[in-house]
């Protein structure tokens, strides 16, 4: 699914326009962005956990001269599932 696929069917499931569904979507998606680099956490129930965490340095191989090269610390996004997501993805 895609973004405007998911605009279409929040549209047709709330009786609003298309414009508003992606007006609201486009804000909900930027304020979970801003939130999460801003080093807070976003929780929503059922569905799932987003925060920062920092990934450590660590050694590594360039890939095509297989040399040992040191990866620096960085912040990347952590999602872990809630537990209504995890158990409707189980049953399928």
């Amino acid at each position: 699914m895609h973004k405007s696929d998911l605009i279409k069917k929040v549209a047709e499931a709330t009786d609003v326009s298309n414009k508003d569904a992606e007006s609201v979507i486009n804000n909900a998606i930027d304020t979970i962005i801003a939130t999460v680099a801003a080093g807070e956490k976003v929780v929503l129930t059922g569905f799932g956990t987003l925060e920062r965490k920092k990934r450590k340095a660590r050694k590594g191989r360039h890939p095509s001269t297989g040399k040992e090269i040191t990866i620096p610390e960085k912040w990347a996004v952590s999602f872990s599932a809630g537990k209504i997501f995890k158990e409707t993805v189980e049953k399928g």
